[in-house]
């Protein structure tokens, strides 16, 4: 029997193309004599719209984006949105949330699927909360002894009372360069590299335009690495890649759009570098308590220090993306590498229905 798997897509959020750009490839990859795709979209203005049942590939995003009389807000969800057929009593087997960002990767629809008991891949509800929160993230590292850059966090209101002590505070304790972020934010999107105080300026306008709190990181010399973990309680670790980008640093664009990176897997690390980067990587995952996957993304300096940069609890699924590739080169072929995800799913959900929830 296929199993009945829902794909939810889209989302209200800076992040909405990319996820298309996910469930683009992930649509193309599954194996419909294993599976029923049944696709379920978020417009941008936060609609739900369940789309016809996928019985081949689709070519391009454009398709992908439903309109029509099937719409609901999310406070008037249909339990047959979550279901396979007209009838209630043909739910689908797994939802796979490939949504990026807040509205999506960040708890929200995680709890939604939690209330509606639906198995669901990737991490939940803290996990995915926790990860998209880079402030609580970096918290969360610190008390588990995770080597990390120095950083400091300010809200929107903070900064607009006491700009010039914001500025003084950074210049002070992290100092040039530096990195301005929005705090619950993905995909490099609203990122600035800082040389000056009126670059300094600029990015927290920038980062304040998609979140009311910003990071800001210490700058350091150092070679980008990431790993891929998959598994729940056992977890796993994929062969190192190394993202050399070809501009000043990994942005939106050359992520997404151009491809304008180089990734080279695997990375040129020695074995006492990847062991440790390994184990700082499944250390951060049961930290948070991460389930399914998560791209944990690391600084390795010259003197070969490993610094936990983040990790992406949704890492993209797309042609550029590095999480598939990974675990590519370490033996999972992307179609095995979905059908591990949806078994994780099941699995996690099963031992919460053994939970006592009675006394």
């Amino acid at each position: 029997m296929k199993t009945k798997i829902g794909l939810l897509y889209g989302g209200k959020s800076a992040e909405h193309k990319v996820s298309l750009q996910t469930a683009l490839a992930v649509i193309g990859a599954l194996d419909l004599e294993k599976f029923e795709i049944h696709p379920i979209y978020i417009n941008e203005e936060g609609q739900w719209i369940k789309g016809p049942q996928l019985t081949g590939p689709v070519e391009n995003v454009s398709a992908l984006g439903f309109s029509g009389d099937n719409q609901v807000s999310t406070l008037s969800l249909a339990p047959a949105l979550f279901h396979s057929g007209t009838q209630a009593n043909e739910p689908l087997d797994v939802i796979f949330p490939l949504l990026h960002g807040p509205n999506g990767e960040d708890g929200t629809v995680q709890g939604l699927l939690e209330l509606l008991n639906l198995p669901y891949v990737g991490n939940g509800v803290l996990a995915s909360a926790a990860g998209m929160d880079k402030v609580m993230m970096k918290n969360v590292f610190a008390q588990a002894g995770l080597a990390q850059v120095n950083y400091l966090a300010f809200i929107k209101s903070e900064w607009e009372k006491e700009k010039a002590t914001v500025y003084t505070k950074v210049e002070q304790e992290l100092g040039y360069p530096c990195f301005v972020k929005p705090a619950n934010l993905g995909s490099s999107v609203g990122i600035s590299k800082c040389s000056n105080q009126s670059e300094l300026e600029a990015a927290f306008i920038e980062a304040f335009q998609f979140d009311r709190k910003v990071i800001i990181e210490e700058g350091v010399v150092a070679r980008e690495i990431e790993v891929g973990i998959l598994g729940n309680d056992e977890p796993e670790c994929s062969v190192p890649g190394e993202i050399v980008a070809k501009k000043d640093f990994y942005d939106y664009k050359a992520k997404y759009e151009d491809g304008d990176t180089a990734m080279i897997i695997p990375a040129d690390v020695t074995d006492t570098e990847y062991q440790h980067i390994k184990e700082m990587a499944i250390k951060a995952f049961k930290a948070l308590d991460c389930s399914g996957l998560v791209r944990a993304d690391f600084f390795l300096t010259k003197d070969g220090r490993a610094l936990i940069n983040e990790v992406n609890t949704m890492p993209g699924f797309t042609p550029f993306s590095m999480f598939p590739l990974l675990w590519k080169h370490t033996g999972v072929e992307y179609p095995q590498l979905i059908e591990r995800l949806v078994n994780l799913a099941k699995e996690r959900h099963t031992q919460k229905q053994n939970i006592k929830y009675t006394f």
